[in-house]
This record gives structure tokens, C-alpha cells and sequence, in this order.
């Protein structure tokens, strides 16, 4: 195989190895497309839907919260423990820092009154009720607004669990939302679910707050487009390396086409020392180049000019002489 054939089967294979590698990152990015897809789906399904009793959604406490129940507003019976109230760490809200109040609700009646008897009773749930100001540089000890005291009917979104933080945090505060480590946390035993929730409303209401959690984005961002970035460029590095191929193959043929041209013979002294050429030294023949333009010959001004300068080079001569 010639070099150039050689040059050609590399460049095809690493096209090859381009276009490969950029369809499976458009693969990827198409992926989070659908990914992205099917979770703004179901916020735009639950987040307007009417709540249920929490106990037709989780009716254990070791049952796992689905993908397609996030976001789902269920009502619950029970009371809050206040003492065991635990502030969320580093969860900024619309990119502002803040504080996630989070508190432990003992579960009264899971089916919030719809079920002939109790059910759940005892069972502890993590409530999100929203964000507060940590102050300027987060030292100062914040108090979260007061929950409601005695029976409370509420209503909250479902979240799922995030996994236990191994960062370290100051008492009472967690860096996630971990239901077993904000119980730990805030020092309430009890059962609790692999969810949280986050209020939207409590029966009594009390005031003051905190603040009001933003909903979830529903922008699509983009995936899609990235996708197809990706796989426009797996075709144009393919096409562009097969014509980077395909150009030294052309070149190659066009090379062997051409008339060589013979060297100049080389010049050797009766010693048998190679001599360098000289003017008498025959050389190969050209190519015919392109003529080049008529040059002018020379007229009268040039045969005065050689006229003079004779002259006066004669009569330097002479005063040298005398």
C-alpha cells in the first residue's frame, strides 16, 4: 500500500471515529431531551390537579414515591412538632440565598378524614414550608415563623427524598432534604416516608409565613438543538475527512501521470572526486514556461549613454598617464 493510500485510510477511519462519537453524544443529548420532556409533562399534569388523601399515594410508609406522583397535592391530618424544626442549608430560591424551614408533621390520619378510621397515626412527615433570609452572611441564628399549634389539615406538594448529605452542617441545620437526617437533625423519632412534601396551604392558617416556594421550571432548555448539533457534525466529519481521503488519492495518480524529469549527470575528476556543475555542465530540459513579455532593445539613448562613459574613462586614463 503507498503512503498516500495509507494517508487516505487513516483519515476515512478517523472520520469514522468523528462521526461514531458525535452520534453518540447527539444520542445523549436527545436522551435528556425526552428526559426533560416527560418531567415538565408531568409538573403541567400535577401541579394543577385537585389533592388526594396522602394515604391513596403512599399507603405505607415504605412505599417509594413514583415519577409520575412528584409534584401531586395530597392532604394529610396531624400535628407539627415545632421543636424539631431544621433549616435547609444552600438551597438558594430564584438565586437569591435562603434558608428551607423544614418541620416534622406527625401524621394523625392519613386519609384526612375519608377512611372509617384513622390511618397511619404516629407516622412523622417532612414538611417544606417554605424559605427564609439567612442575613448577610449567614451567621446570625434565624427564626422561622411559628407553624400552626394543635390538629392541622394540610395540604403539600410531594417531593422525592433526596440521598443523605455526607457534608458536615451547624445544629439544626442539614445540607438535603433527607428525611431520616432532618429527623435526626432536629432530634424527632418516629416512622417517616421515603418523601417529603412542600406546604401550599394549612387549615387553620396562621401568619407570618415563609416564603412562598417558586414552582418548577417548565423550560425545555436545549437538548434538542444540541442533538442535532451533534449529528450535523458526525456527517460533516465524515464528508470532510472522505474528501480529505479522496484528495490524496488524486494527488498520488496525478504525481504518477507526470513525465519525470531527468537528473543532471553528475560530474566525476579522473581522482574519482564528485565535482560540483559548472556553466559546461549540460542540464535537464525544462518544461516550456509561459513567454515572458517582449523586453525593448536598446535605441540611441543607450549607445550615447556607453559613448560617454567610453570617453570618460579614456581621458581618465590619459591624465593617470601624464
Amino acid at each position: 500500500m503507498s503512503p498516500a493510500a495509507r494517508r487516505a485510510v487513516g483519515l476515512v477511519l478517523l472520520g469514522v471515529v468523528v462521526a461514531v462519537a458525535c452520534t453518540f453524544l447527539g444520542r445523549w443529548q436527545w436522551n435528556r431531551h425526552v428526559w426533560r420532556d416527560s418531567a415538565i409533562a408531568v409538573v403541567e399534569t400535577n401541579w394543577s390537579a385537585d389533592p388526594v388523601p396522602l394515604q391513596s399515594v403512599l399507603p405505607t410508609t415504605g412505599t417509594a414515591l413514583t415519577d409520575a406522583d412528584v409534584w401531586r397535592r395530597v392532604t394529610v391530618a396531624g400535628h407539627y412538632e415545632p421543636d424539631g424544626t431544621v433549616l435547609l442549608r444552600n438551597r438558594p430560591v430564584d438565586g437569591a440565598p435562603a434558608y428551607h424551614v423544614l418541620v416534622p408533621f406527625v401524621v394523625d390520619d392519613a386519609s384526612a378524614g375519608t377512611a372509617p378510621a384513622p390511618t397511619q397515626a404516629g407516622t412523622v412527615l417532612v414538611v417544606d414550608r417554605g424559605w427564609v433570609d439567612p442575613g448577610e452572611d449567614a451567621s446570625a441564628d434565624v427564626a422561622a415563623p411559628a407553624p400552626p399549634e394543635g390538629t392541622v389539615t394540610l395540604t403539600a406538594r410531594l417531593r422525592q427524598d433526596e440521598p443523605a448529605s455526607s457534608r458536615t452542617a451547624p445544629p439544626g441545620q442539614v445540607q438535603a432534604i433527607s428525611a431520616p437526617q432532618v429527623l435526626a437533625a432536629g432530634g424527632t423519632p418516629g416512622d417517616t416516608y421515603d418523601a417529603y412534601v412542600a406546604m401550599t396551604a394549612e387549615d387553620p392558617a396562621v401568619s407570618p409565613v415563609p416564603g412562598a416556594l417558586p414552582p418548577p421550571s417548565t423550560d425545555p432548555g436545549s437538548h434538542l438543538s444540541y442533538a442535532f448539533q451533534w449529528w450535523t457534525f458526525a456527517l460533516g466529519g465524515l464528508v470532510a475527512f472522505s474528501l480529505g481521503a479522496r484528495r490524496e488519492l488524486q494527488d498520488e495518480r496525478a504525481l504518477r501521470t507526470t513525465e519525470p524529469v531527468a537528473p543532471a549527470p553528475v560530474q566525476v575528476s579522473p581522482s574519482g572526486v564528485e565535482l560540483w556543475p559548472t556553466r559546461d555542465t549540460p542540464r535537464p530540459r525544462r518544461a516550456p514556461a509561459a513567454p515572458d513579455a517582449p523586453r525593448r532593445r536598446g535605441g540611441r539613448d543607450e549607445d550615447a549613454e556607453d559613448a560617454l562613459i567610453d570617453s570618460q574613462l579614456a581621458d581618465a586614463a590619459g591624465r593617470d598617464e601624464r
